[in-house]
């Protein structure tokens, strides 16, 4: 069980990471660091959509409007984090067994 808990960590790391790539990345993009007519910019942003846009969307159903300023990465990195808490707090189930 201990390695369910490490695999689970892991996955909640990886997609944290995921999410703070995409904002960068969207920021660099916003700013023209970087462009989209270049294939792999281009391949690396439709990825990182596509795999974050469902998440995102439901987020967007829940929060109300903000006028353009989209707040679903923030709550999705808040979300991850409370996971995290909760299984720490909560790691002496999977020693257990």
């Amino acid at each position: 069980m201990q390695s369910l808990f490490q695999i689970l960590m892991l996955i909640l790391d990886l997609i944290w990471f995921i999410i703070i790539a995409h904002v960068i990345m969207s920021w660099l993009i916003n700013f023209q660091v970087l462009n989209l007519r270049q294939p792999l910019v281009a391949q690396i942003w439709d990825g990182l959509n596509r795999i974050l846009e469902p998440a995102y969307s439901a987020i967007r159903r829940i929060l109300p409007p903000m006028g353009g300023l989209d707040l679903a990465p923030l709550v999705a990195l808040i979300a991850i984090y409370a996971l995290r808490i909760i299984l720490a707090n909560n790691a002496a189930v999977f020693y257990s067994y």
